[in-house]
Order: structure tokens, then C-alpha cells, then sequence
């Protein structure tokens, strides 16, 4: 599970992203230049992960052309500068997908991409992804904890979207601030954020939301 589509248009990003790849042990099986050469790439033939410049100039051609199924379509790793991310955002997460910010981080990136591979990410069943009894469905844009139902703020939501996302992965402040709000913000803000929605998921139940000090949050059960 290492062949990997490369959707990038800058050609020294394509090679940067290729040696970057290679160097951690995937298989660079193909690139294309634009979205819509990205698309029939993953027309013709299976990838185990795309890494996908979510910036590119054709990326309305794509939304209005036909797409392949969604069951053939691997996870995909998205690099976005913040500029992009307000725009970006409100139609994401709702499949196997992360995403980067731009200037790409190599740790990072290689990190997501470990995490889409390996299947970490929580898993989607009708439009819903969720961690044991901890459920979020993007249909009607609820969750809940067993029959509980939660009662989120749109920020509280998209914030557990993303720790669900990245399941038993530590997600950074800064991480969380651009995927929240679409810039950043200060850490008290993140912090009571934080603090609102691990009272409503760890309410009558073990914890799931949990700090790794001077690192970020993480959402799980408790490591022994």
C-alpha cells in the first residue's frame, strides 16, 4: 500500500514531492499537472494514496465534470496554503482525506500520510464517521455519545470532525486553529474550545478527549 498519484502543477513542487516520497519508502506511480489529469489518472488505474495540490486553477472544471466512483477513490492528502482554506474547508472531511498547509512541512506530510494509509482515520458508514460510541454525522451535522446526543457549535463540530479525522493522533493548536476558524488563533481560544467539547464527549463515559502537554490533543481511549 505505497503507489502514489501526485496532483501538483508547479513541476519543482512534483519533484520535490517525489523524492520527499520516495525517500520515505512509497512509490511514486504517477503524477499529473492538473485536476482534471488527476481525475483520469484515478480513472485508469487503483492508487493507495493521492497527494493532491488543492490550490490548483482547474479544481471548478473537476467539481463540474464527472467523477470516479466514490467507492474507487483512495485517500487523498491535500496541500493548501492558508489563503485557500475558508474556501476550502466547509466541503471537506467527507471521506478518507487530510490535509497539509503550504509551506509543506516534511514531518508532517509523511505523518498524514502514514495515518491515511494505515487507516487511523475514523471510519465513514453512510455519512457518518465515529470512535467507539462517539458518532458524528455529516448528514444532519449531529453527534452523539452512545444515545446522547451532544448539542455542538459549528466550531465545536468542526473541531471534533477533525480529531475524529486523525483518531489517536496528537493534532497541534495550530493545526486545529486553521481547521477551525481558517487562520489562526490565539491559544486561549483553542484552549476553552477544547475545554467546551471534551466536557460534552467525556460526560457519562470514559474519556476520549485528552491533552499531550506542550504538544496539542488527541482523541482515543486512554493509553495505559
Amino acid at each position: 500500500m505505497r503507489d502514489v498519484l501526485i496532483v501538483a502543477g508547479d513541476t519543482g513542487e512534483t519533484d520535490l514531492l517525489t523524492t520527499t516520497l520516495q525517500l520515505a519508502g512509497y512509490t511514486v506511480a504517477d503524477t499529473a499537472g492538473t485536476g482534471v489529469e488527476g481525475i483520469e489518472r484515478i480513472r485508469r488505474r487503483r492508487f493507495d494514496l493521492v497527494v493532491w495540490d488543492a490550490t490548483l486553477p482547474d479544481l471548478k472544471d473537476v467539481a463540474r465534470g464527472p467523477k470516479p466512483d466514490s467507492d474507487d477513490l483512495p485517500p487523498v492528502l491535500f496541500l493548501i496554503t492558508c489563503d485557500y482554506l475558508h474556501t476550502f474547508l466547509p466541503g471537506f472531511g467527507k471521506r478518507n482525506e487530510d490535509y497539509v498547509t503550504k509551506p509543506v512541512r516534511t514531518t508532517e506530510m509523511l505523518a498524514r500520510a502514514e495515518v491515511l494509509l494505515r487507516g487511523r482515520s475514523a471510519k465513514g458508514v453512510a455519512g457518518a464517521v465515529g470512535y467507539g460510541d462517539l458518532v458524528l454525522d455529516d448528514a444532519t451535522c449531529q453527534a452523539r455519545r452512545g444515545a446522547r446526543p451532544l448539542g455542538l457549535t459549528p466550531a465545536e463540530y468542526r473541531l471534533l470532525r477533525h480529531l475524529l479525522a486523525n483518531a489517536e493522533c496528537v493534532v497541534s493548536k495550530e493545526q486545529i486553529s486553521r481547521h477551525v476558524w481558517g487562520d489562526f488563533r490565539a491559544g486561549d481560544a483553542i484552549e476553552k474550545l477544547v475545554s467546551r467539547l471534551r466536557q460534552k464527549v467525556n460526560q457519562d463515559g470514559p474519556a476520549l478527549i485528552h491533552t499531550s502537554r506542550g504538544f496539542g490533543y488527541w482523541l482515543g481511549r486512554a493509553r495505559g
